[in-house]
C-alpha cells in the first residue's frame, strides 16, 4: 500500500533523528575513550617532577645534568610548578637550568610567582631565559628573573604593564527590557561589575589597583636589567619589541637559543661542559571523570583567555 506525504514525510524525519542520535552516541563514547585512557596513563598523583630526554622518553637521572623548564601559553597560578622549581633547587644533581619561555602572558599573581621562585633558584643555581616566538608582558616578567636572557631576532617581548578587563551589559539589558539591580554595603564593593554602569570612583579605585602593580613591574625590570626607573618607564608603555630591539634597548642580553645559553653557562657560570639537557615537567593529580569531563567541554566551548580572571599582565593583538 503506497505511503501518503505525511507518512513519507514522518518516517524520513525519524530516520534523519536517528542519525543525528546515532553521531552523537559515537561523539560521546569516544570522548568517555579518551578521557578513560588518558585518565589510566596518569598513575602519579603527587606534584614530583618527571624527567625526560629531549626527545625520549622518561628517565630518572643518577648524573649531573641541565634541566630544561618550559613556560608555555597562558601564565596562572601553579602550585605544582612551583614545587618543581623548589625540587630542581634542592636537586644536587641539576647544575643549570635553561627556562624556556613562550608566553603572551597572564595573571599577574602567576607572573609574579615564577619570578620570585625562579629568583631564588637563581640564588642557587645559574639560570638562562630563552624566549620562543613571544615572551611578552607575565612572560617578559618571568624572563628577567633569569642570569642572562636570550631570545631570537624576531621573537615579540615587552608589553611591560598591567590590566583589568570588565565588561558591562546595562545597554544590552535595556534594549531586552530587562532591569538588574544590586544592593551592596558600599558604593565601591563589586565595582566594576556587568549589572550596573562603571562609576567615576570606581574606575578611580581601580586604576589605583593596576598602577601600584605597574609599578611592582616597573621596579622589577629596573632592578633587574640594570636599568634607571626613567629608562624603563619609556619601554613600559605597553608596547611590544622584536628581539633586536629589545637587545637594543637593554632588555634581552643576547640574541640565540637554547645552545648558546648553555655555552653561557659552560665559560660564564662554570659549569661542566656537554652536559645533557633534560626536560623536567611537573605531575598533576588525576582530576576525577566528572572534573575531566567539564575540563574538556569547557575548552571546546571557551576561549582559554576568558579563563582569567583579576589582575593581567598579557599581550593579546586586536582581532
Amino acid at each position: 500500500m503506497p505511503m501518503d506525504t505525511d507518512q513519507w514525510l514522518q518516517r524520513r524525519q525519524a530516520r534523519r533523528q536517528g542519525l543525528v542520535w546515532k553521531i552523537i552516541a559515537v561523539l560521546a563514547l569516544t570522548t568517555v575513550g579518551v578521557l578513560v585512557v588518558s585518565g589510566l596513563s596518569s598513575t602519579n598523583f603527587g606534584g614530583m617532577a618527571k624527567l625526560s630526554l629531549l626527545g625520549g622518553g622518561e628517565t630518572n637521572m643518577t648524573s649531573d645534568h641541565i634541566a630544561r623548564l618550559n613556560i608555555e601559553g597562558i601564565i596562572m597560578e601553579d602550585r605544582w610548578r612551583d614545587a618543581l622549581i623548589q625540587e630542581i633547587q634542592d636537586d644536587p644533581l641539576v647544575k643549570g637550568v635553561v627556562v624556556y619561555v613562550n608566553s603572551p602572558g597572564g595573571a599577574v599573581v602567576g607572573g609574579e610567582n615564577l619570578y620570585r621562585n625562579l629568583r631564588a633558584l637563581g640564588e642557587v643555581k645559574p639560570v638562562a631565559a630563552v624566549m620562543g616566538s613571544l615572551a611578552a608582558s607575565a612572560g617578559y616578567m618571568t624572563a628577567i628573573s633569569a642570569d642572562r636572557i636570550f631570545a631570537r631576532e624576531g621573537t615579540l617581548t615587552g608589553s611591560i604593564g598591567v590590566l583589568f578587563e570588565a565588561t558591562e551589559v546595562t545597554g544590552l539589558l535595556g534594549k531586552l527590557g530587562v532591569k538588574a539591580e544590586m544592593v551592596k554595603s558600599a558604593p565601591l564593593k563589586a565595582q566594576p561589575n556587568p549589572i550596573e554602569p562603571f562609576s567615576v570612583e570606581g574606575r578611580a579605585a581601580i586604576k589605583a589597583v593596576v598602577m601600584d602593580m605597574y609599578d611592582m613591574f616597573v621596579d622589577m625590570v629596573a632592578g633587574r636589567r640594570k636599568l634607571s626607573r626613567d629608562q624603563v618607564l619609556k619601554l613600559a608603555d605597553g608596547r611590544i619589541f622584536t628581539g633586536r630591539q629589545a637587545v637594543k634597548n637593554g632588555l634581552v642580553d643576547q640574541i640565540g637559543g637554547e645552545s648558546e645559553a648553555v655555552a653561557w653557562m659552560e665559560t660564564e657560570k662554570g659549569i661542566e661542559k656537554n652536559l645533557p639537557v633534560f626536560e623536567v615537567k611537573p605531575t598533576y593529580p588525576r582530576p576525577d571523570f566528572i572534573k575531566r569531563m567539564l575540563g574538556a567541554t569547557g575548552k571546546a566551548l571557551f576561549s582559554e583567555r576568558l579563563a582569567l580572571d583579576g589582575l593581567l599582565a598579557v599581550w593579546h593583538p586586536k582581532m
